[in-house]
């Protein structure tokens, strides 16, 4: 177990510093988790629950120092999608369907991690995060916009037919809640914008209460929380029948595999920034095990938390300890204050949510993909739009087919480089960048920037011997870079004889450099093998024209490799 490393080097220094933390985020942990729970369509309290155990679990197995662990607005979001879909308004229905995706989830979890499947990670590129990212604040702003001004709006994670209720229901709009509404998001602002170090939402919080506790707000028909149960949570799980529990897995997949995905992308992130190293399967199995053992006690799924994470390192957190001391803060919560928060306003958690979740829609990530790669943007806002359109898990899944097959088509077409020597040097660069490369009489030199499978296979061949067979210019050697081919699969074996043979009908000689030992390897092992062994593999581009322009010259009596190599020097 990681924490045994971590405690031998434990001392009074990390101590203080892990308390000052965890205390930080335990109490900014408390009105987000009340917060994020209403995302769901949950009670408040159960946010605090998912705040408890999960945090006592996670040190024994992670390896991260520094990312905070509890509910997360976007598992809720998914959460709330599955819980829609199955329970409609039935609380209770909710809470215990909840509880099981939570324990589904840490299941699926717990297998990848023992699976070693944190590659898995790598199926989600950066434009699919993106796109998801960006579009689920969208969809749980719309969510809260029926608490934010007193109108009866059905929870859904469709974005357009939220706004379709609001506005068939826009003269029932309650002006006091509006107008509260609107000042706790100004002051989450503009706290935000000018004491960025202090907790807002915590400040927010303590001043409504202290001020709700002697002004009453029910009198101008403001909804507030009410009946916060006090103490620990119930211990068990409750037993579905299979259909259901087949019905809640592809829900609980969906945030296994999301919860991963920013479990592994936040800790390495603070593991580059820190200098240490963090192990993806063991994440897996770290958050996979809070989720299952905090489901026995009523816990929501978990995951890291960016915000909390952010705020435990900026208070200086040494070690993944400091969540222990955040969960101490959430059980004294429980054992004692909860009856002070059965005041709170409805509007202010809804205000906390529609902040918090604002600062993910990074319109500056979209610009960069944009300027950088724009097939990535488009697979971005195809994300985007499918979220918003079809569905979360669907949006998802569309921008990971859509990631895939934008990748398929880059290989299918990918970059061929004709190359030129540099004067003064053996280097051999693209003609196309570098207008000092010359061409060497006779020597058509191609690299390919990609893997040579079945993908591109075909365009290899036509590329190769359109530009090989170009009649009274016809090159009398072909040699291709081969430094850049990673792997060659049986299609491109194929493709590659077919080369040689055609090529060799028209006199043109086909050589190889560069290929590294696996890629060899499979070629002497298969019906080129002739091909192999006839001096035509060379470890460099320089070693194939020398051979090349030696045998030209010895055939027409001239004296083109020296002066190669007089361009060479």
């Amino acid at each position: 177990m990681p924490i045994i490393q971590v405690l031998k080097d434990y001392d009074v220094q990390k101590l203080k510093a892990d308390i000052i933390s965890g205390s930080t985020v335990g109490i900014v942990l408390i009105p987000q988790g009340m917060a994020y729970a209403v995302i769901a369509g949950l009670p408040p309290i159960y946010g605090l629950y998912a705040g408890l155990v999960p945090l006592f679990i996670y040190p024994l197995l992670g390896t991260s120092r520094h990312i905070s662990i509890g509910p997360v607005a976007i598992d809720m979001l998914i959460l709330a999608a599955g819980l829609g879909f199955l329970a409609g308004d039935n609380i209770t229905e909710k809470v215990t369907l909840a509880v099981m995706i939570a324990f589904l989830t840490g299941i699926f979890q717990l297998a990848m991690g023992f699976m070693k499947l944190g590659f898995v990670f790598n199926l989600f590129s950066r434009p699919v995060i993106s796109g998801f990212t960006i579009a689920a604040p969208i969809i749980i702003i719309a969510s809260q916009i029926g608490t934010l001004v007193k109108i009866d709006v059905p929870n859904s994670q469709f974005v357009h037919e939220m706004l379709f209720q609001v506005g068939e229901q826009i003269g029932n709009l309650h002006y006091p809640t509006l107008v509260l509404s609107v000042f706790f998001i100004l002051f989450l602002v503009l706290m935000r914008r000018y004491y960025s170090k202090l907790p807002e939402s915590v400040i927010l919080v303590t001043l409504t209460i202290l001020i709700v506790s002697f002004i009453s707000i029910s009198q101008w028909g403001i909804e507030q929380v009410g009946n916060i149960p006090r103490g620990l949570p119930e211990m068990g799980l409750s037993s579905l029948n299979l259909e259901t529990l087949k019905q809640l897995a592809p829900n609980a997949l969906t945030l296994a595999l999301i919860q991963f995905m920013t479990v592994a992308s936040l800790s390495k992130s603070f593991a580059r920034k820190h200098g240490y190293t963090v192990n993806p399967n063991r994440e897996l199995l770290a958050i996979g095990s809070s989720n299952l053992v905090g489901s026995f006690f009523q816990s929501l799924p978990i995951s890291s938390s960016f915000t909390r994470s952010a705020i435990a390192e900026q208070a200086g957190c040494k070690t993944s300890i400091h969540n222990y001391f955040a969960g101490i803060l959430i059980l004294f919560t429980l054992l004692f204050l909860t009856p002070l928060f059965e005041v709170l306003p409805k509007p202010l958690l809804a205000a906390i949510i529609v902040v918090s979740v604002s600062s993910l829609i990074d319109i500056k990530e979209i610009r960069f993909l944009i300027q950088t790669k724009p097939r990535d943007a488009i697979v971005a806002s195809i994300t985007f739009v499918s979220v918003l359109a079809i569905g979360i898990q669907e949006g998802i899944i569309i921008g990971l087919v859509i990631s895939v097959l934008a990748l398929l088509l880059k290989m299918s077409n990918p970059t061929v480089a004709e190359l030129g020597l540099i004067p003064g040097t053996r280097d051999f660069k693209n003609k196309n960048r570098f207008s000092e490369a010359k061409s060497i009489p006779g020597v058509l030199i191609l690299r390919v920037d990609a893997p040579f499978s079945f993908v591109n296979a075909e365009f290899f061949k036509n590329y190769i011997l359109n530009k090989s067979m170009n009649g009274t210019d016809a090159p009398r050697y072909v040699i291709i870079d081969g430094t850049t081919i990673g792997d060659m699969d049986v299609s491109a074996m194929d493709s590659l004889l077919m080369i040689i043979e055609t090529l060799n009908k028209e006199g043109i000689e086909l050589y190889i450099s560069g290929l590294i030992g696996p890629v060899r390897d499979v070629l002497r092992k298969s019906d080129i093998s002739t091909f192999v062994k006839s001096n035509r593999f060379f470890n460099t581009v320089h070693d194939g024209v020398k051979a090349a322009l030696k045998i030209q010259d010895d055939k027409d009596g001239t004296a083109r490799l020296q002066d190669y190599l007089d361009i060479c020097a």
